[in-house]
């Protein structure tokens, strides 16, 4: 079953394609960087795909969430064995576009590229520390919409508890089932502001 991909878009169908807030695309509509039209006698916009497309490529914005509209997520986590699993289930069985970094420094470079909707951190990298990983994240104006959500076998319930603080959204207590890593996904994404 293929959907058929539609040729004119809202603001809030922009921002969830390209993971930003809808103001953000109000912003470029308003400033005449994302070219659109208002519906007459309204104040809604509407962005023509190609427009989207040209705007996309003009400022190297990842094209792949456009064309399947997949939550897109991002693996951060040097344990190979559960990497590849996790990588396994989350694309055949949850669908979702995955990509895999195995240190910190990876993560970020993946994640200004491909602007995924949720990172999976574990916080025990060899080369950073987790939490420094969400703050960089939430520290990113084009990843404010990114969420995170930490994995660790190793933290007290209580630690777990605390990194709601740090600016994580949610926790995944290694070992964990797929199951509940796909619905630490969904719930995450289904946070209203």
């Amino acid at each position: 079953m293929t959907t058929k991909m539609k040729d004119v878009l809202t603001t809030g169908e922009v921002a969830k394609i390209c993971n930003v807030a809808p103001r953000t695309v109000s912003k470029w509509f308003d400033s005449g960087t994302l070219r659109g039209y208002r519906i007459p006698g309204s104040k809604d916009r509407r962005i023509p795909l190609n427009q989207l497309i040209r705007f996309m490529k003009q400022h190297n914005m990842p094209l792949n969430g456009l064309m399947t509209g997949a939550t897109r997520v991002v693996i951060v986590d040097d344990e190979q064995d559960i990497v590849e699993v996790l990588e396994r289930i989350l694309e055949d069985e949850a669908k979702y576009e995955v990509e895999v970094a195995t240190s910190g420094f990876e993560a970020g470079v993946i994640a200004e590229r491909f602007r995924p909707h949720v990172m999976l951190v574990d916080m025990h990298l060899s080369d950073i520390d987790g939490r420094e990983v969400a703050r960089q994240v939430k520290t990113n104006s084009d990843l404010q919409l990114t969420k995170v959500i930490a994995m660790s076998g190793k933290m007290t319930d209580e630690e777990a508890k605390g990194l709601l603080a740090d600016g994580f959204d949610g926790f995944l207590k290694k070992p964990f089932h797929v199951r509940q890593v796909i619905e630490a996904i969904e719930d995450s994404m289904a946070v209203v502001y």
